[in-house]
């Protein structure tokens, strides 16, 4: 059985079609890509999936969850990385990680996620000192603070150099390796 499954998805705003009847199943522990250009629908078929913005039509079933009577449970198992500019540029890594253990109300040692995404040596650094990379790794962690049974990563690559994108595969088939599904977008063929 899929972890989740989108069933002729549609996104209009007025007369434009964000998301144009696509249909796709995940399945556990399964890392999967969206693929395609900037424009072509991926956040947005990510945010209706994530319940943070409403479809025009379809069915979207995560987890055994449907969108339209679970939202709520649905939120409960997902994890979402937020884009790099939501994050208090002065805290440091590990206030950072507190504020959102704060958020999810679960009680996590900072040290220890910051050990998973290699960040160890930045706990004492405030956000706005991290580099492009260093900032998307902990973005990553922060989205493992609710121990979640799928995460959404949208395009976590944009912008990395290529050390910094080789280092993010690696975080993310750990996660994998963890038992938890990924679904992720990007515009780059080679990933």
């Amino acid at each position: 059985l899929p972890i989740f499954s989108v069933h002729e998805l549609v996104k209009n705003y007025g007369n434009f079609e964000a998301v144009k009847g696509i249909s796709f199943e995940v399945y556990e522990n399964e890392i999967f890509g969206m693929l395609g250009p900037n424009g072509a629908g991926k956040s947005t078929t990510l945010e209706i999936i994530e319940t943070l913005r409403e479809k025009t039509s379809g069915k979207v079933v995560v987890d055994g969850h449907d969108l339209d009577q679970q939202p709520e449970e649905i939120k409960k198992i997902i994890g979402v990385q937020l884009q790099t500019s939501g994050y208090y540029p002065s805290l440091n890594l590990v206030e950072l990680i507190e504020l959102f253990c704060g958020l999810y109300n679960k009680d996590k040692e900072p040290m220890e996620l910051l050990e998973m995404v290699n960040l160890t040596e930045k706990a004492k650094s405030q956000f706005k000192q991290l580099s492009g990379g260093q900032k998307q790794r902990l973005s990553v962690a922060t989205t493992l603070i609710n121990d979640p049974k799928i995460i959404f990563l949208d395009e976590p690559t944009t912008g990395l150099d290529p050390q910094a994108r080789r280092s993010l595969w690696e975080l993310v088939k750990n996660i994998q390796q963890r038992g938890t599904t990924v679904i992720l977008t990007t515009h780059y063929m080679d990933e």
